[in-house]
């Protein structure tokens, strides 16, 4: 008769080693980031984009509230100051970027919106050099160009002429677009509180919902529309909404969060440049999508300018 004492010391033994190898919890969290895009595009059809936000954030805000509340608590001294800030994080980093994201399934394919992501280093880069005058080096500067000729080439379908004529899919505008959002979310995180991560996390989903809730009303149609969609969500698409709600909000972030403690920030931001690939990976492996010849070489210019940029930074590091 098994041992109820040793399957729990076995299940202890497994959480603790998750918990103390960064690198497969770092893998993790671009695995599940990855799975983001690649949820939104099996939602087609099955759960209305803005449903599939309203979701995430209210299911992750209601798993978040019960275990982040002490660490709010503590924490609202410096938490109020800084509640415009918040706000915006999760207007602009959680709710804008998902939106413009979830709505782009409906116009390019996943694959399309997982390379594309590679150009949020890009749109940092040119941030920090126009806000903050922040210079980049030589390698920076090669890397993330060759990156952008990946993302150029992708959007394009492997034709970049079309740029110069606006042809580009309104799906992949989309992204882009969600890809400046992040970029802009990802500048200002140097002027968050220094709270607990939990804190930071659950305020941030507030204003997530909030967001959400307010883009349903005056963009997308109403409670009339919320009540005339929530009842065509079908199975699928309850699974996707507690995917997005666990997984991309709440365990990725925590993952991510004790890989950073564990080998530093630096070392850590080297895997999300993991996320292109995890996302075309699903892509072809879960949507069914066909990886075309552009798609190759987009993915090697992504890969080579990435690790180009990256180890110019990590030498100095």
């Amino acid at each position: 008769m098994p041992n109820p004492q040793n399957h729990q010391l076995n299940q202890s033994n497994l959480f603790h080693n998750l918990a103390a190898n960064p690198y497969l919890l770092l893998v993790l969290a671009t695995i599940f980031w990855g799975g983001n895009i690649t949820a939104g595009k099996l939602a087609v059809g099955h759960v209305d984009p803005s449903m599939l936000i309203i979701g995430r954030w209210a299911g992750a805000l209601l798993i978040l509230a019960p275990i982040a509340w002490p660490h709010v608590r503590r924490d609202w001294q410096k938490l109020k100051p800084g509640l415009p800030l918040l706000a915006m994080f999760g207007a602009l980093g959680f709710t804008g970027f998902n939106i413009l994201m979830y709505n782009s399934s409906l116009h390019t394919s996943a694959i399309n919106g997982s390379m594309e992501q590679a150009s949020i280093p890009v749109f940092v880069l040119l941030g920090n050099l126009i806000i903050f005058g922040v210079r980049p080096r030589l390698l920076q500067i090669i890397g993330l160009s060759i990156t952008i000729m990946g993302v150029i080439w992708v959007a394009t379908a492997g034709e970049p002429a079309r740029i110069l004529s606006l042809s580009v899919n309104i799906g992949d505008a989309m992204v882009l677009l969600a890809c400046v959002f992040y970029a802009g979310y990802s500048l200002a995180l140097r002027f968050k509180p220094k709270v607990h991560w939990l804190s930071f996390l659950a305020v941030c989903a507030f204003f997530a919902l909030v967001t959400a809730l307010l883009s349903q009303l005056f963009i997308s149609g109403g409670m009339s529309k919320f009540l005339e969609l929530l009842p065509q969500i079908t199975l699928r698409g309850w699974l996707l909404i507690a995917y997005v709600m666990l997984f991309p909000s709440i365990l990725a972030q925590l993952f991510y969060a004790r890989g950073v403690e564990i080998i530093g920030a630096n070392r850590a931001s080297i895997f999300i440049n993991l996320l292109p690939l995890t996302g075309t990976l699903l892509s072809v492996l879960l949507v069914g999508e066909t990886f075309q010849n552009y798609h190759l070489i987009a993915a090697i210019l992504v890969i080579c300018g990435i690790v180009l940029a990256e180890s110019s930074i990590h030498k100095t590091g």
